[in-house]
């Protein structure tokens, strides 16, 4: 089956996936923030879509034993650990559905929101299914989402998120770049779409840096832990085209472990 005729008869359940999109903490660190309670929020790259190894009673939030908040609660025995990130969160989505996991003795909070309020799994599939052109300006439209009104939805979020656990370190972190440029991918799409890709991943990440700042939150970036393992790497950490669907674009358990786990653990 081609490439294209296996994304038409996917592209509803890609539409449905979640989006896309340091240095080592010493152990006191950890070991403080693991004092008090832990609650992990966000999309599915918190909830650990394409890791695998999902909770029985998570449903489509397709949380994994496999993703960074549950591998951190594991290394650290945080007094409790509550682990409601779910696949297709937005921030408002993220506002109203999981906040209420939040309470004052909350020490820590990781969050990962941002991708699907600017709809990029829309963005991958109008550049796999559709030629150069569409896909650029795909890309361009989301990036202007991003910076138009991406940034209230994540003023917003934050300042609920502070509302209700006033005494947490937060942490938000980023999104991988999803291509290594002039890498091994000899089928598919172009560089000059890889780049732009890349480059709305950076935007978009800037723009959640910002909003955390101005929150008051730490903001941790996974680029440099996925540099070397982006798609057409050679040894990616993130699934291109996959079956499911809703695998693509996501990290796998190396991605998991070896991207978020490290940029979490630099900032908690």
């Amino acid at each position: 089956m081609s490439v294209r005729r296996f994304w038409a008869s996917a592209s509803t359940l890609l539409l449905a996936a979640a989006a896309a999109l340091g240095v080592a903490q010493p152990a006191s660190a950890s070991s403080s923030a693991a004092a008090g309670g832990y609650v992990a929020l966000g999309d599915s790259y918190s909830s650990g879509v394409g890791a695998g190894s999902y909770i029985s009673d998570s449903g489509d939030c397709k949380r994994s034993t496999k993703a960074y908040p549950y591998l951190w609660a594991a290394a650290n025995s945080p007094s409790s650990f509550t682990f409601v990130a779910c696949s297709g969160a937005t921030t408002s989505t993220v506002a109203s559905g999981q906040l209420g996991a939040l309470s004052s003795s909350t020490s820590l909070v990781s969050v990962t929101a941002g991708g699907n309020d600017v709809g990029f799994a829309n963005v991958m599939q109008d550049c796999v299914l559709s030629g150069e052109s569409a896909c650029l300006a795909a890309v361009d439209a989301a990036v202007a989402k991003v910076n138009n009104t991406l940034p209230s939805g994540l003023s917003s979020l934050y300042a609920s998120i502070h509302s209700k656990a006033p005494q947490a370190h937060v942490v938000v972190l980023g999104y991988p770049r999803f291509y290594k440029i002039g890498g091994s991918c000899i089928a598919g799409l172009s560089d000059k779409e890889r780049t732009a890709i890349n480059n709305a991943s950076d935007v978009l990440n800037g723009v959640i840096a910002k909003q955390a700042a101005n929150a008051g939150f730490t903001f941790s970036g996974v680029a440099d832990e996925f540099t070397g393992h982006e798609l057409c790497s050679g040894d990616p950490w993130l699934h291109s085209v996959s079956i499911p669907v809703s695998n693509s674009y996501h990290p796998k358990p190396e991605g998991q472990a070896g991207g978020y786990l490290p940029a979490f653990r630099s900032a908690a």
